[in-house]
């Protein structure tokens, strides 16, 4: 099946079934195949993108004050164009977490 047929299958779909079917699909996408990493002692086992110290919350922070992908890659060279999409998927998935750490360090 392409995406095609797949976005057109989906758009006959109820409401419930639509959700039921994002629900799945967010069941399905684990953490590390987000290349989205919690290690337990790491930046307070925060979600951070692969292998590094950057924490999800602070790349949606910097979006949220305006800064474009463009900027994020010049303060943080070493990203790549899939960690951000990674990140934004992360974050679209679980927002509660995001909005905590975002309100926690706000906080802090």
């Amino acid at each position: 099946m392409t995406i095609t047929e797949l976005k057109v299958d989906l758009a006959s779909l109820t409401i419930a079934d639509k959700a039921a079917a994002i629900e799945f699909l967010l069941q399905t996408v684990s953490n590390s195949s987000l290349g989205i990493k919690k290690t337990p002692g790491v930046c307070g086992g925060d979600a951070c993108v692969g292998n590094t110290r950057i924490q999800v919350w602070v790349l949606v922070g910097y979006r949220r004050l305006g800064c474009s992908d463009a900027e994020l890659f010049k303060c943080y060279p070493h990203l790549t164009a899939a960690d951000l999409v990674n990140a934004w998927a992360y974050a679209d998935a679980y927002p509660e977490e995001i909005e905590t750490a975002i309100r926690e360090n706000e906080e802090a």
